[in-house]
């Protein structure tokens, strides 16, 4: 470690890096980029967008007071560099592993962390947040929003500019334009931040100006505010339009080079004594410093394992056919709907390839729609379509969901308009963490009217389901299912039509009664067949449907067992088995109703099977579970 990385090992605080001469930084860079390459090469993570923040991350810290001044990321798969540098580089190579450190900033892992976030947008509202609290407590304490990976299309993020324009708040918003999310970024504002970065005039003369009125930084108000005023003229003349930042009451600098880090410590310091709403302008390439990412930064923006010489991904090489991922199933089937059916179209929120709604929108460009992080717009944009007679399949992920339920409400179900959301990452994801785990769609979509709520088993049911949500819509439907991979090779089978509120009966017995809901289903299946095994005879049910309810194998199963488990891969209260327990309450049945899924807690980061086993839903615990009450059935009809 200190013969590889002589800065970086002697880094265990920013107090550390203030040591450092501003020459030493660039050094300090190289070490912490390859540090960053050593370690997620082979745990892996988000890779590229931590790679293209390490001098901004640097320069933060070596010219603020952290942790008594806020840093905020957004999104937080920028911060591991901040890790490293505050304390967690010697348990860096946890990061987002099981019982390790999570792979995003969290309050309650380091004081330095100053504010969660998984999700995209918030900074700015937090920051401002922060900011004003600081000024109500006197505290003189500085704060910092970071906002890149094109978090800034999220609504919010606008909300907040809005806001803190409007009360003149002391808070630095640090945009890192680097022109890609995880897709490349899309819209108006992507093409108004390039206008400003291409502009050659501009930035030439911009540098002459802040150079000039920046010595008249201290002096008094109405000055400044004349000054200022001189400033936007100036730039708004340059551009030929007005500064979007500035006409929001954010005085705007930049853009300057993100990797160029003594310069940006020059630039901080200033900004640091200048008063009131500031937002700097820092051009970056996710990826920087690696070829590999830089080359193709979609890739690389989570890559998994990969040869670190060559940037090769390393695949787990198996002489198996391997299933497809349920992601890539959506997509391929969405294509063939979509050819067939001229009336379908897809949305979905910033996660084009993360959904693979990228494979529609390569072949038909017009009928496929990447909306930014805005995953509000995305639903109502969605409603709208629906409105005027199409049929909008709004594929977003179920954590990225819960941001938009308001619009799921008012302006999908309540309208009874036919929106297909299509659910991707339902359940436990495994090393992303609490943030991403899609817990609550089943109990969030059960609760609102007018909606259907399915979750196919395999891949075939949802090529199914997704078949019969377009054959004659009449109202919304939520297809939710997991991260990675299914369980069926030859899966491409022709499509047939599901009866709403219909499951499916896999196996009859009398011992023992399990209905399971979604891909989850297939751990109760295994666990079904040791049941069998050990002499026990198994009825086990794939409902298919949290809502509507099969009521014919709800009367079968009340009216033959004492006891029913329930599975799901989503939280227990409000959820499947709530919804069980509920329709035999209500229609006079006295069963014991033993429900198995996420408990009422947050659940942190490992792999999916560690996190299952957590909260009792593995094979080994369903087998467990059942294994008890067939026993205790026994011992009861012995005496």
């Amino acid at each position: 470690m200190e013969k590889k990385y002589t800065l970086l090992s002697n880094i265990d605080s920013p107090e550390d890096i203030k040591r450092l001469k501003p020459e030493q930084l660039v050094d300090l860079s190289a070490e912490l980029r390859q540090f960053i390459i050593d370690i997620v090469s082979e745990n892996p993570g988000h890779f590229a967008s931590s790679l293209g923040v390490v001098e901004l991350t640097i320069a933060l810290h070596y010219v603020y007071n952290t942790p008594f001044d806020r840093i905020i990321w957004d999104v937080g798969h920028q911060a591991y560099g901040h890790k490293i540098l505050t304390g967690r580089r010697d348990v860096f190579h946890t990061n987002r592993k099981y019982k390790g450190i999570s792979g995003f900033p969290k309050r309650s892992e380091s004081p330095y962390d100053a504010f969660g976030v998984g999700h995209s947008s918030t900074s700015i509202s937090a920051a401002l947040g922060m900011s004003v609290a600081s000024r109500l407590k006197l505290e003189n304490r500085k704060v910092v929003a970071v906002i890149g990976d094109g978090a800034l299309t999220g609504g919010m993020a606008f909300e907040a500019l809005n806001h803190g324009g409007g009360i003149n708040p002391n808070m630095l918003v640090i945009l890192n334009d680097n022109n890609i999310s995880i897709d490349p970024s899309v819209g108006a504002l992507k093409e108004y931040l390039l206008d400003i970065t291409t502009s050659k005039t501009y930035n030439k003369i911009k540098d002459e100006v802040w150079d000039i009125l920046g010595r008249f930084d201290r002096v008094g108000p109405k000055t400044r505010s004349l000054i200022q005023k001189v400033e936007n003229a100036i730039k708004a003349a340059l551009l030929k339009q007005s500064n979007l930042f500035e006409s929001m009451g954010f005085r705007y600098f930049g853009p300057i080079d993100g990797h160029d880090v003594i310069y940006l410590t020059r630039v901080l310091q200033d900004l640091k004594d200048i008063p009131g709403p500031k937002l700097l302008h820092i051009v970056t390439v996710k990826g920087k410093g690696y070829a590999p990412a830089e080359n193709n930064q979609t890739a690389f923006h989570a890559p998994g394992l990969f040869d670190k010489e060559t940037g090769e991904r390393i695949k787990v090489d198996s002489n198996k056919p391997t299933p497809p991922r349920y992601q890539d199933v959506f997509g391929e089937t969405l294509v063939e709907l979509a050819e067939q059916n001229p009336k379908i179209v897809g949305v979905t929120p910033a996660m084009a390839s993360g959904c693979s709604l990228n494979i529609m929108m390569q072949k038909m460009p017009d009928r496929a729609f990447d909306v930014g992080i805005a995953e509000q717009h995305a639903v109502t944009f969605s409603a709208g379509l629906a409105a005027e007679g199409l049929i909008p399949f709004c594929n977003i992920y179920s954590t990225f969901m819960q941001r938009a339920y308001d619009q799921v409400i008012h302006d999908v179900a309540l309208q009874n308009l036919p929106v297909v959301f299509c659910l991707d990452r339902g359940g436990l994801v495994g090393d992303d963490g609490a943030t991403h785990h899609g817990a609550y769609d089943l109990a969030y979509m059960r609760s609102v009217p007018n909606m259907t709520v399915a979750a196919p088993m395999n891949e075939e049911e949802l090529r199914n389901l997704m078949y019969t949500a377009q054959l004659e819509p009449k109202g919304p439907i939520s297809i939710r299912y997991p991260r990675g991979n299914g369980v069926m090779v030859d899966w491409r089978k022709p499509f047939k039509r599901v009866e709403l509120g219909k499951g499916r009966v896999l196996r009859t017995g009398t011992d023992i009664a399990i209905l399971s809901i979604g891909h989850i289903g297939n751990l109760a299946a295994k666990a079904a067949d040791m049941l069998e095994a050990d002499g026990h005879a198994v009825f086990h049910a794939d409902m298919r449907f949290v809502k509507p309810l099969d009521v014919e194998i709800l009367e079968a199963v009340g009216k033959e067992f004492k006891t029913v488990i329930t599975v799901e891969d989503g939280c227990l209260p409000g959820g499947f088995g709530s919804a069980v327990l509920e329709w035999f309450n209500d229609n006079g049945y006295s069963i014991k109703v033993v429900r198995l899924g996420i408990p009422d807690t947050f659940i942190e980061q490992g792999t999916q099977q560690e996190l299952y086993a957590e909260c009792g839903y593995d094979i080994e615990n369903i087998y467990k579970t059942a294994k008890r009450y067939i026993t205790k059935k026994v011992k009861l009809r012995a005496g």
